[in-house]
């Protein structure tokens, strides 16, 4: 039986959320609790001579001052990031394998550094007092004495032959080095083209710019074992992380992720400070917190992107992509804590084209900066940039339409599903018909008319277009746990939580379909491990599309347990029975039973031992379920010359989530990820100087997050070509990420379309009003020269 989901629905969390009523970690914090403050590096690179901490542990109020020496004779260990997850082909296999010309380095972060510092605001000492103000205080007693080393923070810079190294068993500071493809097949292509295009494009270090700061509390019990409280994007990969780091089972760790204000990614690997509360509160046996401000959060929270690309491609004088190399270079920062984006974006690199010979090299590179880790998209927005813009300049020097140069070369719906170059089978989508009803809802066709009226105001005009197909992963185990209670609350325990993408209301409205009844009567439980034992947690487009299909099979199961519950009540054969609008009947017979009514008799003993005493399902999967998301937009801006001033004048998205669960809540998805993606090609970007490491901005005041005035009404159309996966009856193929991936290049195209009359063929991103007026200064002075 087809199920329609499908349905707007404003979000049921929203009303306790706008009315003030979430409850975030600092919310939850004991009042008792011990306050504590980190001590941080103020060098990029340095060796620790000395630390001395007695006059801060004299200090008034002051309960602990804590270093790596400490930590070590405790027995603890460094923290294990896992950072080569499951790969995107084999889920038994780690992405990156040890081929014989592979580099794969993975070691532990410690959370105090002992003998060097490699980043400026790695903790080197953790102080723990009766009061935040008597814990700052005596921070400022800790007195470290550095042998300053030359620091390194780009990682072009950092691959040199010549360049500092951070690690001595890191030749050329590799952590990771791999390469895909036929290099002698795809040379020989290139050798013999009409046409071979190279161009290079950075993607600068994002912060996540999440609301809520960081923050965590941890209390102890000798019988209990650690109680630990902080947001994150999955409790189950914190509590992992956590037992190893402390060296305690599993079981003596709870872990509990609130309501959390954003993740992105970021918040998907362990964070240090989590670590060094826990440890405290057992130290101490007392319960102890800590929260980030926002200048800590500037230095030390995970960055997204920090990204190089040298691509080429190879065309025949039609304008067909004959085959493509492309140079990846991943700034991971000071430590390995994920090459998901790198993975991501090895496989992604043909997009939703057909391109028949691709040559990847990949690098992950170590530098004197915060780590790196997934961040919304996590590679493929980088690789579409690539290879949007790369279609842009050969359309140009070709002299094909860009619209033409891209039918020719995206894959048709009738190759569906198709296997790309890199190994990944594309499950369905209609890539051109998605193109086509794009251009006609942006007015693609009556561009030239306002670029004419843009510039008898003295104004620049561009329009860009950009098409992606999206490649989910992520953890491929899940659990659900269904119940149904007397009281009339069908209770859902996920192994996956929200940080802001409406669980509370899809997975309500998916259960609440199945069952036939209002969603009001479903209530979500995640994010704490007294009561979830599995669970990947929220990240690569992956909650919905896996929670959808345990959630299918456990309420059909639910509805099998309940005939068999009613054909015993009523003494009825259970293939007789009917279950619709949430009751069992069957014709003939008027007794109807609610599945509120079977879980009564079921808990008051009215039906026989051997079916239990709860009206409860579980099921777990171990899985990926592929879906490939696709899509196409289409942005138009104007350009003021004199300032460089940009602003978006329409921005149009047509996206294939697969079925929607709530239209509202995909459209919002699409929102925030174009939003991000406009952030990273006009306004947002983390700078360190060179020389010395240091982060030039630590606050909002200096970080360009666009607000409300600089985006337009998005105008976002969904559309769906059915996914055929037999485990992914509901159709559904994933919303998170779509806004994103194709935003940077878009916007990208956009501007180089309005800037081309100008003289300027290429910007750097962040394209900010300073750099877009230089652009325009720089190629009006070459032109006259």
């Amino acid at each position: 039986m087809e199920v329609k989901l499908d349905r707007w629905l404003p979000r049921l969390e929203d009303v306790r959320l706008i009315q003030g009523k979430g409850r975030y970690t600092d919310d939850l914090a004991p009042k008792g609790a011990l306050r504590s403050f980190v001590v941080r590096s103020p060098h990029a690179h340095a060796a620790i001579k000395t630390i001395s901490v007695h006059a801060a542990r004299d200090a008034p109020g002051v309960r602990a001052v804590l270093t790596a020496a400490d930590y070590r004779a405790d027995g603890h260990s460094p923290v294990n990031h896992a950072s080569n997850p499951p790969g995107a082909i084999d889920p038994s296999a780690p992405w990156f394998t040890a081929a014989p010309d592979a580099v794969i380095r993975e070691w532990g972060q410690p959370p105090l550094a002992e003998h060097r510092v490699r980043f400026v605001g790695e903790a080197v000492a953790f102080v723990v007092a009766d009061t935040l103000a008597q814990a700052r205080d005596a921070a400022e007693l800790v007195d470290v004495d550095y042998d300053v080393l030359p620091a390194i923070v780009r990682e072009l810079d950092a691959y040199a032959p010549d360049a500092p190294q951070l690690w001595t068993d890191a030749p050329r500071n590799l952590a990771l080095s791999a390469t895909m493809g036929d290099k002698a097949a795809v040379e020989r292509i290139f050798a013999e083209a009409h046409l071979v295009l190279a161009r290079t494009f950075r993607n600068q270090r994002i912060v996540n710019c999440q609301m809520e700061p960081r923050s965590a509390f941890s209390s102890f019990d000798e019988n209990e074992g650690y109680t630990v409280v902080a947001g994150s994007q999955g409790v189950m990969r914190q509590r992992r992380a956590l037992a190893q780091a402390l060296g305690v089972p599993p079981n003596k760790m709870r872990v509990i992720s609130p309501d959390v204000g954003g993740g992105f990614g970021p918040r998907t690997a362990l964070n240090l400070e989590v670590v060094l509360v826990a440890w405290a509160s057992r130290k101490l046996q007392h319960p102890v917190r800590w929260t980030s401000d926002r200048t800590e959060a500037f230095l030390v929270d995970y960055q997204g992107r920090g990204q190089t690309t040298r691509a080429t491609i190879a065309l025949n004088a039609d304008g067909r992509i004959l085959a493509m190399k492309s140079e990846q270079f991943f700034n991971l920062g000071a430590y390995p804590v994920s090459f998901a984006p790198a993975g991501n974006g090895q496989r992604i690199v043909p997009t939703c084209y057909d391109i028949g010979s691709v040559l990847v090299e990949t690098r992950g590179i170590l530098t004197n900066t915060t780590s790196t880790c997934p961040y919304r998209g996590a590679g493929r927005p980088e690789a579409h940039l690539a290879l949007e813009r790369l279609i842009d300049v050969a359309a140009e020097r070709l002299g094909i339409d860009r619209i033409e140069m891209r039918r020719r070369n995206l894959i048709p719906k009738s190759r569906m599903p198709y296997r790309s170059a890199t190994g990944l089978t594309y499950d369905s989508g209609d890539l051109i018909g998605n193109m086509n009803q794009a251009l006609k809802a942006a007015d693609w066709d009556g561009f030239d008319l306002r670029r004419t009226d843009s510039a008898s105001r003295g104004m620049l005009r561009g329009i860009g277009v950009a098409n992606y197909i999206e490649s989910p992963v992520g953890a491929q185990r899940e659990r659900v746990v269904l119940t149904v209670k007397p009281e009339g609350i069908v209770e859902v325990i996920s192994g996956t939580q929200s940080s802001g993408q409406g669980h509370e209301t899809t997975f309500a409205q998916v259960t609440a379909a199945l069952l036939d009844i209002d969603v009001h009567h479903v209530r979500l439980l995640t994010g704490d491990t007294r009561f979830v034992s599995e669970g990947g947690g929220s990240h690569s487009d992956r909650s919905a599309r896996l929670m959808g299909a345990l959630l299918d099979r456990s309420c059909h199961k639910l509805i099998e347990l309940g005939k068999d519950a009613y054909a015993l009540l009523v003494n009825v054969k259970p293939e007789d029975i009917r279950f619709e609008k949430g009751h069992f009947t069957r014709t003939g017979c008027n007794k109807k039973l609610s599945i509120f009514d079977i879980a009564k008799h079921l808990e008051d003993g009215s039906l026989p031992t051997q079916m239990g005493n709860a009206f409860t399902v579980t099921e777990t999967i171990e899985v990926r379920i592929p879906a490939y998301p696709t899509g196409c937009a289409v942005c138009e801006l104007e350009v003021d010359p004199e300032t460089g001033v940009i602003e978006i004048q329409n921005y149009t998205t047509v996206d294939d989530v697969g079925q929607p669960i709530n239209p509202l809540v995909v459209d919002g998805q699409v929102h925030g990820g174009i939003a991000q993606g406009v952030g990273q090609a006009l306004h947002e970007g983390i700078e360190v100087d060179e020389a010395t490491g240091q982060v030039l901005g630590a606050s909002f005041m200096d970080y360009g997050v666009p607000h409300a005035d600089n985006l337009p009404s998005f105008n976002v159309f969904l559309v769906e070509d059915p996914t055929p996966h037999p485990d992914n009856r509901l159709r559904i193929k994933g919303g998170g990420e779509g806004g994103i991936t194709p935003a940077t290049a878009v916007v990208m195209n956009a501007l180089i379309d309005a800037l081309k009359s100008s003289g300027v063929e290429h910007i750097e991103m962040p394209a900010t009003p300073a750099r877009v007026w230089a652009s325009i200064q720089s190629a009006r002075a070459a032109q006259i020269s």
